[in-house]
Formats: C-alpha cells, sequence, structure tokens
C-alpha cells in the first residue's frame, strides 16, 4: 500500500460509516490491521476517516478500538489528529480515553505523538491547560503520554529562539511531573525533557537544578541530561558520576 492509496481508503471508509455501512467498512479495515502496515500509512487512513462527520466515525473508533490492535490505535489516533482544529478539548478527552481503554505503553506512545503533540503544535495555549489536567491522572499511560507530547513538539521546534516561551512553558507543565515514581511515567516524561534539552539546552540548565534536590528517580536526571555538554552536566550535578 502506498500514501495514496491509504487515503483513498481512509475516504472510502469515512463514505461507508457515513453511510451506515458498519460492518462493510470494517472488513476493509481488518485485513489492513492484521498485517504489519507501516504506522504512516495507518494514520493516513485515520486522518483521511477522520475528516468524515464526527458523529459516524467516532463510534466506528471505538469498535476499533474493542479488538485492540496495535495498529488500531494508529488509525484511531490519525482520527483524533483530524478532529483538532474542529472540537479540540473533545478530541484530547477521547484521546485520554482510548489511552485507558488500550492499558499499554505503546499506546500512549501512539497517542502521544498523534493527539497531545500535534495539539501543542497546532493550538498550543489552548492544548497546554487541557494537559494540565493530565498531571493529576490516576492512569500511568495518560501521565505518560504528557511527556511524549512534550517530546513531539520539542522535536516539531528545532529549536526555533522565536519558540523559547513555549518550551519553557512546557518545562513548567512537567515540573509536577519530575518527582514521578511510576517508572512507565518517568520514562514517557524523561522522553519529553531529553527532547527539549536537545533542542533548548540552555533552559534545562537553569532548570535542572532547581529539581535535583526534589526527590526523583535518578533515570529521570539521566533522560533530562541526555543531550547536555559535559560541562553543563558538571554545573547542575557537581558530580561526573550522577550523569552516567
Amino acid at each position: 500500500m502506498k500514501a495514496k492509496e491509504a487515503l483513498q481508503l481512509g475516504t472510502e471508509l469515512s463514505t461507508l460509516i457515513h453511510n451506515g455501512q458498519a460492518d462493510q467498512a470494517y472488513a476493509l479495515l481488518a485485513p489492513i490491521l492484521a498485517e504489519r502496515t507501516r504506522f504512516p500509512l495507518l494514520e493516513r487512513i485515520g486522518l483521511a476517516m477522520g475528516l468524515g462527520s464526527m458523529e459516524a466515525v467516532n463510534p466506528f473508533l471505538q469498535r476499533i478500538a474493542a479488538y485492540k490492535t496495535e495498529g488500531g490505535w494508529v488509525v484511531i489516533g490519525g482520527a483524533l489528529k483530524a478532529q483538532l482544529d474542529r472540537d479540540l478539548q473533545e478530541a484530547f478527552t477521547r484521546c485520554r480515553n482510548f489511552i485507558i481503554a488500550a492499558d499499554v505503553w505503546y499506546a500512549a506512545d501512539i497517542f502521544g505523538e498523534r493527539v497531545p503533540g500535534p495539539g501543542l503544535v497546532s493550538y498550543f495555549e489552548a492544548s497546554l491547560p487541557l494537559l494540565e489536567t493530565w498531571r493529576e491522572d490516576p492512569n500511568v499511560w495518560v501521565r505518560l503520554a504528557i511527556g511524549v507530547g512534550a517530546h513531539f513538539w520539542a522535536k516539531r521546534s528545532k529549536g526555533d529562539p522565536a519558540l523559547t516561551h513555549k518550551a519553557a512553558a512546557l518545562l513548567s507543565l512537567l515540573e509536577p511531573l519530575f518527582t514521578e515514581w511510576e517508572m512507565e511515567t518517568v520514562k514517557g516524561i524523561g522522553w519529553g525533557l531529553k527532547t527539549l534539552g536537545k533542542h533548548y539546552p540552555y533552559l534545562l540548565e537553569e532548570w535542572l537544578p532547581q529539581q535535583i534536590h526534589r526527590p526523583h528517580r535518578a533515570i529521570m536526571m539521566r533522560k533530562a541530561l541526555t543531550y547536555l555538554t559535559k560541562e553543563q552536566r558538571l554545573r547542575i550535578t557537581g558530580n561526573t558520576h550522577q550523569t552516567k
């Protein structure tokens, strides 16, 4: 399958769903999910579906979720991504619900890179407070997805100085989670800090000394220090063995 074919399939699925032919739609999609279809193609299928009527498409997304296939989460993520410009808050809410339903780390990664991440890129001011509510979520995967979203934003920013204020706002978003103790969430938040450090190292150099004396997992600090220079690490930790 090529990119054009994926988009065509997504459009065909959307038409079938809109016409009340959900069974036929899933019969077309199921073989694609059963194969090792590349994520970019699955996302394109979802994006094309998501452009259709949300009232028709969203129940179909629940049907895909019921089978809990890895590829299905990518299709759902793509569909929700396509809905961000029409219903940002509800897209985030549905994303959270699907993360909880999936109950596995890779689904949190998949959704984090397709809803919170793109939401921050395109609608930063509106997305930030939505993610703030996720920090207190009892679900470990939902909290993990915050870090994935921050990673996605930082990767897309490419260190643009004009976006420094947004990078600083993301550090403020992640600050309460620096003391996170659930290892899976720690890895996700650390991933976000790692990528922010790659593109805005001077911000991390200023921010990390304020965190180092708070109780935290060692891996959190290690990830945050990944792209900083040896000199920056020494200034933050004062000890070379802490950065290994």
